[in-house]
């Protein structure tokens, strides 16, 4: 499924941090979270930002930044992989994006 970003100005990194930490402590709270609980839009393409590179996954990351569609699939692989090199805090802020790219399938009704 394609999916973009409505918003158009990513989080800053405070922004970023903040909305990570109380997104985890509010769905750690919750015995079943619905997917729907997901970090915001423009946080969600400011953790893209953080991980734009000239790897696959990282181009990616940039195309969807940028406001371009994604495929979902290959959104949550690039997620994957970029988890695999990340600090904990990265790979934080990653799983809050994968979080944001299901809550979004889950919208559009994949």
């Amino acid at each position: 499924m394609r999916i973009s970003c409505r918003a158009t100005l990513p989080a800053t990194e405070l922004e970023i941090v903040t909305a990570v930490q109380q997104l985890l402590d509010r769905r750690g709270s919750m015995a079943h979270a619905p997917v729907s609980l997901a970090i915001p839009d423009n946080v969600a393409i400011g953790v893209a930002g953080m991980f734009v590179s000239a790897t696959d996954s990282g181009q990616l990351m940039e195309r969807f930044f940028r406001g371009a569609e994604v495929d979902s699939g290959e959104m949550l692989d690039a997620i994957r992989f970029e988890q695999g090199y990340a600090s904990a805090e990265g790979h934080a802020a990653l799983h809050c994006l994968s979080g944001w790219v299901h809550a979004r399938v889950h919208k559009q009704g994949g």
